[in-house]
C-alpha cells in the first residue's frame, strides 16, 4: 500500500487508515525502529509486560536471590552524628 507523506511543521506523517491500526492493535503508542532501511511499527507493549512470567521462572529455577542485604549496616551507623 502507497501512502503519502504529509508535512506537520518540519516532520512529516503518515496517515495510517483504521484498518490498519485495528488490524495491528495499535491504541495510543506505537513502538518505531528502522530496519533494512525501511520504518517498522509496532504496537506498543506494557512498560512492564511480562515481568510477573519472568519473576515466576526465576523463583521456580532459584535464581531470586536478594542482590543487596536486608540491612546494610555499618559502625558509624551507631556512632552519634556531630554538627
Amino acid at each position: 500500500m502507497k501512502v503519502k507523506l504529509i508535512s506537520i511543521g518540519n516532520s512529516k506523517a503518515v496517515r495510517i487508515p483504521r484498518s490498519v491500526i485495528e488490524e495491528c492493535g495499535f491504541r495510543d503508542r506505537v513502538e518505531m525502529r528502522v530496519a533494512d532501511g525501511g520504518v517498522v511499527l509496532s504496537a506498543a507493549r506494557d512498560t512492564r509486560a511480562g515481568w510477573d512470567e519472568a519473576f515466576a521462572k526465576m523463583a521456580a529455577a532459584g535464581d531470586d536471590a536478594l542482590l543487596v542485604p536486608e540491612a546494610m549496616e555499618h559502625d558509624w551507623d551507631a556512632e552519634e552524628w556531630e554538627w
